[in-house]
């Protein structure tokens, strides 16, 4: 005789305990694969301070470099000049390592990504109407973290200025040593930039940015006010979307440069 699960509200409790007959697992199972590699390879590629450039390819990843790789790389796009003499020595020389800390605390302090890890990586709960990690009494998310949180919306000003540059770095991809052409790595660039821009352009915090502090957005719907932020509303629809294929895109594109740089693959261009 099986044993039966104790029912609290009329819900089964223990971790995973659900009435529900769908597969509910599936999407926290898929979420928690899908970040683990994009963040396995992320941190990987960022240690490596090499690569990161090919011709005038340059990874999301090492955006922008503020100071040049030991070696040189990067020289080019440098906005200070040669590495510093005071990094620590226990720490890989590598640029991406002085800039990724802002567009990832925008990512991790996200409204969507947090839903996708309490429920994938901390259980809490792994679903709707299904119980969750043991010990775990009460949903504590946004009580206990939500200091923490609360940055979101303070990143979202350092993320702001990344849209800028990114489009820029795919400008300069348009040109080799001052030849205009087109080549599979410039197209790439571009999506990445237009990828990541409609990523933030969804954010809860930049729509409450440019439309919010009114009690009444429909008052006004000729104002240029309500038509942006019935534009963000548009993104804000599909951040989940937006989020994966910004997150996909920017890996691919450091993958895309790295094997270029490498000699791997052959970019196709016009020059």
């Amino acid at each position: 005789m099986s044993q039966r699960l104790h029912v609290v509200g009329g819900h089964p409790a223990g971790f995973g305990a659900t009435c529900r007959t769908d597969s509910w697992w599936a999407g926290p199972l898929a979420t928690f694969l899908g970040l683990s590699t994009f963040l396995a390879y992320i941190t990987w590629a960022s240690f490596q301070g090499v690569h990161f450039t090919a011709g005038s390819y340059l990874s999301p990843l090492y955006s922008p470099v503020l100071f040049a790789a030991p070696s040189g790389e990067g020289a080019a796009h440098a906005w200070l000049g040669a590495w510093p003499e005071f990094w620590p020595s226990f720490l890989p020389a590598s640029p991406a390592l002085l800039i990724l800390a802002f567009p990832g605390s925008f990512r991790f302090t996200c409204y969507y990504y947090r839903k996708a890890y309490y429920r994938s990586f901390a259980g809490s709960p792994p679903g709707c109407a299904a119980g969750p990690m043991a010990g775990q009494k009460k949903y504590f998310g946004e009580t206990n973290l939500m200091l923490f949180q609360n940055l979101h919306r303070y990143a979202l000003y350092f993320a702001i200025p990344y849209i800028p540059i990114l489009y820029y770095d795919a400008f300069v991809g348009f040109f080799q040593e001052g030849k205009f052409g087109i080549g599979v790595g410039s197209i790439v660039l571009l999506v990445n930039a237009t990828l990541i821009a409609c990523y933030l352009f969804g954010c809860h915090s930049f729509r409450h940015l440019i439309g919010g502090r009114d009690d009444c957005m429909s008052c006004g719907r000729a104002t240029t006010k309500y038509k942006a932020w019935s534009r963000a509303s548009w993104f804000n629809g599909r951040h989940m979307n937006f989020a994966w294929l910004s997150l996909f895109w920017v890996s691919f594109t450091d993958l895309y440069i790295r094997l270029v740089s490498t000699g791997v693959i052959t970019d196709l261009n016009t020059w």
